[in-house]
């Protein structure tokens, strides 16, 4: 009598567990996720387990008197729950092991039906309870029906585990190897001595304490927080690149009247030589500040996910000469020697983001010729070539005789809008976003960027980049037409649209050297209007209007009958892709604003030859 109420304590001690646990999981609010749900529906299990075997074993006291039949209800429904407890922790295991998780309600809605026709089963089939000294001992088809059913999904739950044998060592398994242990050693207890099945219970009861710590158990109140941060972070973060794309465009607006106007007067003949002077210093002026905004525009877009890789065919030879020519005047009169070699088994031709290679390497020439002010600058290109998987890794160097870099400094290199060594470097202009850039734009593009330096001595960065090989022989040079032919272009007429009279007149004064017919009009609907009684050589087209933006004042012209005029794209929008963009909108080509002669000229020479 002893050990049995020793064993009925240790049952109510489950039950007060099983108790425990279920209030702490029911009392917060979670996900419907599928092992939250079997878990809810194991924990009633449990709870439908333990009430039933502690009442059984107090069957087992004559002073009770309970009734031959209500014992036999209670161990039907101890049966039924006890079905239900292995039924779920099984398709807890098949679930956990799945890999395609699609058909999961299919196999949610099997383990029910069988879960429901065992149930119904073990209530039809006779059983027969005997009340011992020991404890009460049931026998019967219901019992053989559920040990049988609990036999073959231990064998099941072993199955899986094996076809999952990756995962093992995954938390989700450990309640079924705690269920491989017990079981084994309950059956052969339960097996010697049938009055004890009650044992089980506690052994059950555990095994679910400890589900409860391997399940995911996301909670919604933290989850709904999480979602709501993330959602603010992306509005204010969606909010700053409207915002730096808007400044950037509103910026550009008037730099394009600076930069037109300084240009026109550059070259006019009429003006002293310092007057030009001055006007020139407002062009390299306006260039640093477009530098300026063109940096805060890539780094928002970086931040925000929306900067793309746009890939395309490019003569690299011509990319690192342009790039030698470009920062040359950087350098200016320091006295620096600037040093380019190029390997030899540099193929002709090769395939990725141009755009993105010529300003990663452009910004490490610009902080080089910045930060060296005598000695060298070695522009070296290297290149691995795979011709089997027609792949080159160009490794490029740009090592300088500059400042150098103090070795605790190097890991804030790539910060973005931090300065190192603020207290000799404040004559040096810029955001400290370029190298920022530099190491987003390398990494996008799947390569690597390193640096070596020693303080007051220079240093030497060196970017590794993965391009696709299209030809290796070297394509002829590019022998392109820049320069204008104004007697050609003389009487040419062109139609400019743009809703701000500053940019018209700029336009006229840009447009002036060319002896142009200039027609200006401030609206695409006056575009389209005078489209209908004059005809034009070209058209230049603002797209940020109000009522009618270029994109719809384009399309309103090309349904002019014989109206076959190429219409060029002139905005401020200077987001990468965008000539794409404007392209595929049914613009012959794109020019931003501030407009550059150079591109400028390349547009009139391609549709006004």
């Amino acid at each position: 009598m002893q050990n049995i109420l020793e064993l009925l304590l240790l049952n109510l001690y489950a039950l007060c567990l099983i108790g425990a646990i279920s209030i702490v999981f029911f009392s917060k609010r979670r996900m419907k996720e599928i092992e939250d749900s079997t878990y809810a529906w194991f924990l009633m299990a449990n709870i439908a387990i333990s009430i039933t075997g502690l009442i059984l074993g107090v069957a087992v006291n004559p002073d009770f008197n309970i009734p031959n039949i209500t014992i036999i209800v209670l161990n039907k429904i101890y049966l039924i729950s006890l079905l239900s407890w292995i039924l779920l922790l099984t398709f807890y295991t098949f679930y956990i092991s799945l890999n395609n998780k699609k058909n999961t309600k299919k196999w949610e809605n099997i383990f029910f039906i069988i879960n429901v026709i065992g149930a119904i089963l073990i209530l039809i089939l006779p059983t027969k309870v005997t009340v011992e000294a020991s404890g009460v001992v049931a026998s019967g088809l219901s019992i053989i029906l559920t040990y049988s059913i609990f036999e073959i999904c231990y064998l099941f739950q072993l199955v899986r585990m094996i076809i999952d044998h990756k995962n093992l060592k995954s938390k989700k398994y450990i309640p079924i190897y705690l269920l491989v242990l017990f079981g084994i050693v309950i059956l052969v207890i339960v097996m010697s001595n049938p009055s004890l099945n009650y044992i089980i219970n506690p052994v059950l009861i555990f095994i679910a304490f400890i589900m409860y710590f391997t399940i995911e158990n996301p909670d919604v109140k933290m989850i709904e927080q999480l979602d709501i941060a993330k959602t603010q972070a992306e509005k204010a973060n969606k909010a700053k690149t409207e915002f730096l794309s808007n400044m950037s465009h509103e910026i550009r607006t008037p730099l394009n009247a600076i930069v037109g106007f300084s240009e026109c007067m550059l070259d006019r003949n009429d003006l002293s030589e310092e007057t030009k002077g001055f006007a020139q210093d407002i062009v390299d002026a306006s260039n640093n500040l477009l530098e300026i905004v063109n940096g805060i525009l890539d780094i928002s877009k970086i931040e925000a996910n929306k900067m793309e890789i746009i890939t395309k065919e490019y003569n690299p030879r011509e990319v690192f000469n342009s790039l030698c020519k470009l920062v040359k005047p950087r350098i200016g009169d320091k006295p620096i020697e600037f040093k380019y070699t190029c390997c030899d088994d540099l193929p002709g031709v090769l395939k990725g983001d141009v755009s993105k290679v010529k300003q990663i390497l452009l910004n490490l020439l610009t902080n080089a010729a910045k930060y060296t002010d005598e000695g060298s600058i070695e522009f070296i290109v290297n290149c691995i070539n795979r011709l089997d998987t027609k792949t080159c890794l160009l490794y490029v160097s740009v090592k300088d005789t500059g400042r150098g870099i103090k070795k605790e400094n190097i890991e804030k290199l790539f910060n973005k809008f931090e300065r190192i060594d603020e207290d000799k470097n404040t004559t040096i202009e810029g955001t400290g976003l370029g190298l920022a850039i530099t190491k987003s734009l390398t990494e996008m593009m799947g390569g690597r960027i390193s640096v070596a330096s020693k303080y007051g001595e220079g240093s030497t960065f060196r970017v590794y980049l993965e391009q696709e090989i299209i030809s290796m022989e070297i394509p002829e040079a590019s022998t392109e037409e820049i320069e204008i032919d104004y007697e050609a272009l003389k009487g040419k007429k062109v139609l400019v649209v743009d809703d701000s009279k500053i940019n018209l007149k700029v336009a006229d004064n840009v447009l002036k050297p060319y002896h142009f017919e200039v027609e200006l009009v401030s609206s695409g609907e006056e575009a389209i209007n005078i489209a209908k009684t004059k005809t034009f050589d070209i058209v230049l087209m603002d797209i940020m209007m109000p009522k009618m933006n270029g994109i719809e004042a384009l399309n309103e012209l090309r349904k002019i009958p014989g109206f076959d005029v190429p219409v060029i794209a002139l905005t401020a929008d200077a987001i990468e892709g965008t000539d794409e963009k404007y392209k595929n909108a049914g613009f012959d080509d794109y020019l931003s604003k501030p407009i550059d002669r150079y591109l400028l000229n390349k547009v009139l020479n391609k549709f006004l030859k």
